[in-house]
Formats: C-alpha cells, structure tokens, sequence
C-alpha cells in the first residue's frame, strides 16, 4: 500500500513537470486535421469515435514523453537557471530514474496508439518520437529550435489526417505550418525570460541572438504567417463562414497576447503564454468544428 502511494505521488509530481494540462494547446489542431479527414471521407458519425479517442492516446502519451525527455536533457540547466532551478529535477523532488521510467512508458503507449491508428502510423512512429526528443537537443547549436518545436506540435494535425485516411494529402499541411509558426511564435516570447541565462550559457535563441524587441517583433511575423496558412487553409477546403469568424477570434487574441508582452516589462510573459494560448486553440477547434460539422452533414445528406 504504501509503495502504491508512493508511486501515485510520484505519478502526480511528473504530470506536474510535464505540465500535462498543457495538451490542450496542440490536442485541438490535431482534433481538426481528424475532422477535416472525416469530413472529406464516407465514414459515418458513429466509426468517428474510436478513431479519435486512438488520436487522443497517441497525442498526448507522445507529448509526454517528449516533455519528461526535455526536462531530463535540462535539468543540469535547470538548476543554473533561477527561473527554473525550483523544477522537481533540479530540486530533487523527483529522480531521473521515474523520469526516464515515465518517458519509456509514455513512448511504448504512444507507439501502442499509433499500431491501433494503421500501418503507416505505425511505422512512422518512431520518426515521430525521434522529431520530439531532437528538439530537446537543438537549442544548444541552432536558432531554428524555436520552429522545430513547432514542427513537434504541427505534425499532429497531419498525423491525425493519417490516422482517419490512411495516407497523407498534402493540404493538411497548411494546417501543420499553421501550428508550426504560431507555436514558434509564443516560443519566441517564452524565450525572452531567458535572454540573459541564454546569452551566459551560449544556448541558442532568437531573443540572444537578435535581443528582446526584435524577438517580439520576429513573433508578431510568425503569428503573422499562421494567420496566413490558416487562410489557405479555408481556400483549400473550401471552409465555410465559422471558420471565417475563428480565423478572426485567433486574430483578436494573438493582438491581445502581444500587447500582454513588452522589451522593457516581460512581467506577464505567463499569462501571455499560458492562458492566452490555451483559449486561441480552445476557439479555434469550437469554430473550425462547428463548420467541419455543418458542412459534413451538408455533403453527406444520406
């Protein structure tokens, strides 16, 4: 019993780590590259189910891992840095050994999904971790470590299109930049509460390398660009009004987000980060979904 609490505790404290309730930013975009599958398939609204509860497993065991790997490739970082010297690595609060334990098991689970999604998930799993855990190392000798994140998190909607089809349509890869440039964009931000550690340990960043308000204006550029690919996103697809009108709430909020944030007062980079983020995907799944779901009922009137 008391092993069995022991381990629920442990359990607890690295989903803290990992910060686990942060899935929800990327878990919608996959959502919808599943329903922009659906809706340009035959499949009935009842074989949807299974397909997506598979999708959920698969993102989030694979999110995951790669957090938990990251913070076991940081923690003699971490505890350099007084931002994040207070992490349950660093402060021994939790071992390296469950660490890794967690990350094997976070990547059998995710693998395990992808074999019930088909073959070809399958067999791209392992280039999917491989993606997630390399990111964990490019920081250290590339200013492009802030894209490759976002790459970890934009191939999720297009794994998920692979999941409902089976293949990959090139399209949904507006999609995949779309998250791509807009998670490379808050990352920037994230950045700049390290400018100094970074500068001090010649970690690579956008914010060392071209200082704090040309970072915030290279974010504005990205968030700029996923604006961009989320447009021909709809022309691709030939989405409807809603998704108008969510292209426009991420609009609205990612104005808000940057006028959270200034060179001189980083202050509440958080809230810029965390909260701000959370509702752009959250708002942008609830339109896109609504439209995918009008418009596939539309089309497929039996």
């Amino acid at each position: 019993m008391v092993a069995l609490i022991r381990f629920w505790t442990r359990l607890c404290l690295t989903l803290e780590m990992i910060k686990f309730e942060h899935s929800v930013f990327a878990l919608p975009f996959a959502l919808t590259g599943a329903l922009l599958a659906w809706r340009t398939s035959g499949f009935p609204i009842t074989g949807l189910g299974w397909r997506v509860l598979w999708i959920i497993v698969a993102m989030v065991s694979a999110r995951s891992a790669a957090m938990a790997f990251n913070r076991i490739l940081d923690a003699d970082l971490d505890s350099r840095n007084r931002r994040t010297a207070n992490r349950h690595l660093p402060t021994g609060l939790l071992s390296l050994r469950f660490a890794w334990g967690f990350t094997a098991i976070s990547s059998v689970v995710f693998i395990w999904a992808a074999r019930q999604l088909g073959s070809l998930c399958f067999a791209l799993a392992p280039v999917a971790l491989g993606i997630l855990f390399f990111y964990s190392f490019s920081k250290r000798f590339t200013l492009f470590s802030h894209l490759i994140l976002g790459l970890c998190l934009g191939i999720a909607p297009a794994a998920a299109w692979i999941a409902m089809r089976g293949s990959l349509e090139l399209r949904i890869l507006w999609l995949t930049a779309a998250v791509m440039f807009w998670t490379a964009g808050f990352d920037v931000i994230y950045a700049c509460q390290d400018f100094e550690f970074d500068c001090n340990e010649g970690l690579c960043s956008i914010p060392r390398r071209f200082g704090v308000a040309r970072a915030l204006a290279i974010s504005r550029l990205l968030h700029g660009c996923m604006i961009g690919c989320l447009a021909a996103l709809i022309i691709s697809f030939h989405l409807g009004l809603l998704s108008w009108i969510g292209v426009a709430a991420v609009v609205a909020l990612l104005i808000y987000e940057h006028g959270l944030v200034k060179p001189y007062d980083l202050s509440r980079v958080n809230a810029a980060f965390f909260t701000v983020n959370g509702y752009v995907s959250l708002l942008f799944f609830a339109f896109w979904a609504a439209d995918i779901l009008i418009q596939r009922q539309y089309l497929w009137k039996p």
